[in-house]
């Protein structure tokens, strides 16, 4: 699968983060090596953010006073001025800004090093790209400063609305009891993992699991004829592992 094709799959279940006024997310991206800095630039890109990318400390510094980024994707090992003096330079301006070291440091000495000198995450090279734009998404939602529309959850075609408690697939809406609601949710706000029935007890039914996997099945069973009935399916079971829910192909 292409970087391209990689994304797009990713980008449909990740939230469509946004500043509160609409305006995209703001990632500044320090890297030395070019092709690097590019791929973590579009990635963030196919997202909706805005990115820029500096790749010599001194810039970095410049290029955050002037562009003022909602998160940081850092490298250790820049020229200029090294990845921790170029955070410590950028918190003097943006005291809150989260950071990501994107590093070939990796020891345990190093992680504790980059951690305790404010980094928020620590990610070591090689990587997979999509961890990292994950992290990123966790990192500025952490921070506020992206808008907070919680109340939606959205996989494919198929949206689920907590406040209204409205479901749709396609436009259409979709009648659900009370359980069956809580059992889409949380297959929801897990979209593309593998849940098992005893977290799905757990979460939904709130007990243990103790020879109660019937409940689950019969309840998986009643979502699948509501939501896949007539259309490409989106929930699916994973033998001897549990149920999972994504875009339908």
């Amino acid at each position: 699968m292409s970087y391209a094709s990689s994304f797009t799959v990713l980008t449909e279940v990740l939230p469509r983060l946004t500043h509160p006024d609409g305006s995209p997310i703001r990632a500044l991206v320090v890297d030395d090596e070019p092709a690097l800095a590019d791929l973590v630039a579009m990635g963030v890109g196919m997202c909706g953010w805005e990115a820029r990318i500096a790749h010599e400390g001194y810039d970095a510094v410049t290029q955050a006073r002037e562009f003022a980024p909602d998160v940081l994707v850092l490298d250790r090992m820049l020229p200029g001025l090294d990845g921790l003096q170029v955070l410590s330079r950028i918190r003097q301006s943006f005291p809150e800004v989260p950071v990501l070291f994107l590093t070939a440091k990796d020891t345990v000495e190093d992680r504790i090093e980059g951690l305790a000198s404010g980094g928020d995450d620590y990610v070591t090279k090689p990587f997979s790209i999509e961890e990292v734009l994950i992290r990123l998404h966790r990192l500025v939602q952490r921070s506020g400063a992206a808008a907070q529309d919680s109340a939606t959850l959205v996989v494919g075609d198929l949206v689920l609305n907590i406040d209204s408690r409205e479901v749709t697939r396609a436009g259409a809406p979709i009648e659900l009891t009370a359980t069956q609601f809580e059992l889409l949710r949380y297959l929801m706000e897990n979209p593309r993992r593998v849940l098992s029935k005893a977290q799905i007890l757990d979460a939904v039914w709130h007990y243990d699991f103790s020879g109660q996997a019937n409940i689950v099945e019969l309840y998986i069973s009643y979502l699948r004829k509501r939501i896949d009935a007539g259309r490409a399916p989106m929930i699916h079971t994973v033998r001897g592992a549990g149920y999972v829910i994504k875009p339908a192909p």
